[in-house]
């Protein structure tokens, strides 16, 4: 589990917090009948989860690792660079209720696009953003979105979008983080400047805890 956060540690928090091995992760399974999945990397996946649970037709947000070869990875394994995974997040939804494009909207407005070595103070090849697509329409609908994001922002966004891969399940102690360690999940997030830099770059249009939440 978390020891108490130094300030040096609060910077590093989500790649800290996994430093207990873990068993292997199994595969999400399919979604029911009327439900949809969408796959997004941002960064820190205690962070993304947040952004999306509550959301209007969100049924569940997931952490976990995808888009790497490795089967059953741990925390250990993909924070110490031993796969190719990337932290995601895997949003259930459902599509009468809201849209891939509305997720996509809540997906830009919670990372830091132009950033390539990671989102925020987590650098590292796991941490880098990228939207995990399933069919062509999604790949129409990211492609869309991403240059109006790269519009908006009037700098080069980076945002990767990739083929779906198999999504891989986290360790329960990093499920529902923000919920279940609020004040360790506060002091990772205030002292990694998320929501400074989502301000910075989107303005009031930011996610955040302070605006999304």
């Amino acid at each position: 589990m978390l020891r108490a956060l130094s300030l040096s540690l609060i910077l590093t928090a989500c790649s800290a917090a996994g430093a207990a091995p873990g068993e292997g992760s199994e595969a999400a399974g399919p979604p029911g009948p009327g439900q949809a999945v969408a796959i997004f990397a941002g960064g820190c996946f205690w962070c993304m989860e947040s952004a999306f649970e509550g959301q209007p037709g969100v049924l569940e947000v997931l952490s976990g690792y995808t888009g790497g070869p490795e089967q059953h990875p741990t925390y250990r394994q993909v924070s110490s660079h031993l796969t190719g995974h990337y932290e995601a997040v895997r949003v259930l939804y459902d599509p009468a209720a809201t849209s891939y494009e509305a997720l996509l909207d809540q997906l830009w407005h919670n990372i830091d696009p132009t950033q390539g070595d990671g989102q925020f103070c987590d650098r590292g090849p796991q941490y880098r953003s990228a939207i995990f697509t399933s069919d062509p329409a999604e790949i129409a609908a990211a492609e869309r979105s991403r240059a109006a994001a790269a519009e908006t922002l009037g700098r080069e966004v980076v945002t990767e979008i990739l083929p779906a891969a198999t999504f891989w399940v986290a360790e329960d102690y990093h499920q529902d983080f923000y919920e279940k360690q609020p004040a360790r999940y506060a002091s990772y997030r205030e002292g990694c400047g998320r929501d400074r830099r989502l301000e910075q770059l989107w303005g009031e249009a930011a996610g955040g805890e302070t605006i999304a939440h």
